[in-house]
């Protein structure tokens, strides 16, 4: 499955910093969809289209320097804005605008040294300029710390008449209405100011378990059939427990788990930290839970979180089928925790960076043709970073800034799954292309709760156009086992994973003590439930039950439950717009040109998907059953 990340969050790359510069000075455009696997060696990149330009952004690594000194130079002037919002109309404008120049000044300097960084990793004037630039997002932040309580001492009724009197307020009317609208949770500026000094005090936790897991850990070795020797770390696992041999999978999954679980009373204790941490800030709030609080950003009803749960419970006959069937094409006797990851077919076949665009654009025709017209436009420019290399960054990504082209970063390597990511990636590009085209630099930037939903749509008619055109029975059925994979991946783990986050907040809340012993009970309920167990499905291994303790996300909570429902609602228009009639595909179209101008609950609803109703998780459903209705057909054949 692929793992994502949006770039409003920017959590492994910008830390805290540029996040809170994400919602103190402007939104930061674009989303990051990174895929875990890592770069093969590949050829060098010599050949400039496979090679991004970033002069569009500065002309040259000079040009970014001043502009940095710049931006460095003017953040005293949003210093000296305080004080005076409450003045009148035309001085708040001035200083909404102000913020908004220079937010998009820091956001340029951020967007290039990163591509540049990534790029390279080794490169220490790249790793010096990302340096520069997180620091100047640091300082911008520290600038602008004062707006919201400001904003909100002015007070809704004043700002209403300003916005009302001065139509240049108009970009900015969705963000004082939302720094408004959670006035009622903001503290005092003092235990705000408090709070935000313990902040490393907080996140400490999930240093203690990234520490622990990535570097402390003695991880063990097995010998493999061939007689070689493989370390059985974080890559080692991710990397053996798709081995063909079943023997291999089992030795790599008892290994890891039985270490991983030695230390479960320390994990315990760092998790069982992050939980109490988000449920004594949310009482401190007055959001009757951790959950509601952690929603209520993008005003988000806690009734979606609730319902995506009970939908994928109500769910488990068709994963609990997809792993019969998935048993039957491996031909084992029997199903373990280890045999989920091995491929159920395979296809030799490559799929060579030219194929991945004119298929992706092939693909997308049910989009319109202005659509793919973007599209081809898009991919035809030096946008991307195509194939691995050297110091480069894992993964792929998209990121950008506002009145430039959206920027790709891959590590293609010619095969299915490259060009899946491909698809992915400039889903992500085109919902970026599209709310900038058609919104202000103050609303293009989208939520994380609607990040994933162009990427997931591009996929699924990725996956519907290679099934219709597939030459062979076995490339018909490669195909939708890969979509198969990813929907359980995307759709059912991460539901489970959001279980376990509810079930472990809500005990707090009830006043339950946490331990690492009492999370391995949860999950372990959880992993049986969703794996069928008692059904006989498919048998828990107790020891895999560590695996609770190894979730890096569990240290962000309440986060993963937005790949499930942006899978969800991909899906959904995916079905809508297969049904065909331009309606369905201009209400999707319309939610991605939307940008950040609305909440996603409101936004996704006028284009007719209530996302706290079954609506959406029922489709990913059935399209899961008829997925496997056509992979029996093909087997029966």
């Amino acid at each position: 499955m692929k793992q994502h990340h949006h770039r409003s969050h920017l959590a492994r790359l910008l830390g805290a910093s540029a996040i809170a510069l994400v919602a103190a000075l402007a939104p930061l455009g674009a989303a990051i969809a990174q895929d875990a696997k890592p770069p093969a060696s590949a050829p060098a990149q010599t050949d400039p289209r496979h090679v991004w330009d970033l002069t569009p952004i500065f002309k040259d690594d000079a040009a970014w320097d001043a502009g940095r000194k710049q931006a460095l130079a003017d953040l005293p002037s949003l210093e000296a804005l305080k004080g005076t919002m409450g003045k009148d109309a035309a001085t708040l404008r001035a200083a909404m605008d102000r913020m908004s120049e220079v937010g998009h000044a820091v956001e340029k300097v951020l967007v290039y040294a990163y591509l540049q960084y990534s790029t390279d990793t080794r490169n220490d004037a790249y790793q010096e300029r990302w340096s520069l630039a997180q620091a100047l997002s640091a300082q911008a932040q520290s600038a602008t710390a004062w707006l919201s309580p400001e904003i909100q001492a002015v007070g809704a009724e004043k700002i209403g008449a300003f916005i009302k009197a001065d139509a240049g307020l108009s970009k900015h009317e969705f963000r004082l209405n939302d720094i408004l609208r959670l006035k009622a949770h903001t503290l005092t500026q003092e235990t705000e100011a408090a709070l935000a000094a313990y902040g490393p005090v907080l996140g400490a936790a999930s240093n203690t378990y990234s520490a622990l897991a990535n570097a402390d850990i003695d991880w063990p070795e097995i010998t493999l059939p061939d007689g070689t020797t493989r370390k059985v770390n974080q890559a080692g696992y991710q990397s053996l427990r798709q081995h063909a041999d079943r023997a291999v999978r089992k030795a790599v999954f008892d290994t890891f788990w039985t270490k991983f679980g030695q230390y479960a009373t320390t994990m315990g204790n760092t998790l069982g930290a992050a939980v109490q941490a988000g449920t004594i800030d949310a009482k401190l709030r007055g959001y009757p839970t951790a959950v509601a609080a952690s929603l209520a950003n993008n005003d988000i009803p806690e009734a979606v979180y609730r319902t995506l749960v009970a939908e994928a419970n109500k769910g488990l006959p068709t994963l609990h089928r997809y792993f019969k069937l998935r048993q039957k094409m491996l031909k084992l006797p029997d199903l373990y925790y280890y045999d989920i990851y091995p491929s159920v077919v395979e296809l030799d076949k490559k799929f060579t960076l030219d194929e991945s665009r004119t298929t992706t654009l092939a693909a997308v025709k049910p989009l319109g043709k202005d659509y793919v017209a973007m599209l081809a436009d898009l991919t035809a420019q030096r946008s991307m970073h195509v194939y691995p290399s050297e110091g480069k960054d894992s993964g792929a990504y998209h990121w950008g800034t506002y009145g430039v082209h959206p920027y790709v970063f891959l590590n293609h390597q010619d095969d299915y799954n490259s060009m899946s990511t491909y698809a992915h990636e400039w889903g992500h590009g085109m919902h970026s292309a599209l709310a900038q085209k058609t919104q202000p630099y103050e609303l293009a930037n989208y939520s994380l709760f609607m990040a994933e939903i162009a990427s997931t749509t591009n996929e699924m008619l990725l996956t519907d156009y290679l099934v219709s055109k597939a030459k062979t029975k076995q490339e018909k059925l490669f195909y939708l086992g890969q979509s198969l994979e990813n929907l359980r991946g995307t759709f059912f783990r991460q539901t489970m994973f959001a279980e376990f986050e509810l079930a472990t907040h809500d005990a707090v809340e009830r006043g339950e003590a946490l331990s690492g012993a009492k999370m391995k009970d949860i999950y372990c309920g959880l992993l049986k439930k969703y794996h069928g167990d008692a059904e006989g499905v498919m048998k828990i291994d107790e020891k895999y039950c560590a695996e609770w303790a190894f979730i890096p996300h569990f240290y962000r909570p309440f986060y993963v439950f937005q790949y499930a429902t942006s899978i969800s609602a991909g899906t959904y228009f995916a079905e809508q717009i297969s049904k065909g009639g331009a309606k369905a595909r201009d209400n999707y179209l319309n939610v991605l040109k939307a940008g950040g101008s609305e909440y996603p609950y409101p936004l996704l609803k006028k284009a007719g998907l209530d996302m706290a109703t079954s609506a959406p998780y029922q489709a990913l459903v059935r399209r899961m059953d008829a997925t496997m209705d056509q992979m029996e057909k093909l087997l029966a054949e």
